[in-house]
């Protein structure tokens, strides 16, 4: 078993990863923005929860709203952006099967970009 208390502050941090999955938070200012258009993970699903703010996810082109509580799943190899287009921070807690990042951000193993 494992735990961690999210701190929840600006920018891209994983909380911890196990054999199939990852988590980690990412935190992004009012006006700023994760990803673009040609970011992707060509090996790993990540699934995006809205702990709270306001924000857009450009998925392959689509714009989906997002707002606290929003539970989004971008599949493998699907081009995505996600804006703050709101007023406060925009917090949401990641999840990313297989594990994707290394504790900076960068890709890594089966996800790697």
């Amino acid at each position: 078993m494992r735990s961690k208390t999210l701190k929840f502050g600006k920018g891209f941090r994983v909380a911890f990863d196990v054999r199939k999955a990852q988590a980690a938070e990412m935190v992004i200012a009012p006006g700023g923005s994760e990803g673009g258009p040609d970011n992707r993970h060509r090996g790993a699903d990540q699934w995006l929860f809205v702990v709270s703010g306001s924000g857009v996810a450009i998925v392959e082109g689509r714009r989906v709203p997002l707002k606290a509580g929003t539970l989004l799943v971008i599949e493998k190899c699907e081009r995505h952006e996600v804006r703050n287009t709101g007023r406060e921070l925009l917090q949401t807690l990641n999840f990313y099967y297989p594990p994707a990042l290394d504790a900076d951000g960068e890709p890594k193993g089966p996800g790697r970009g």
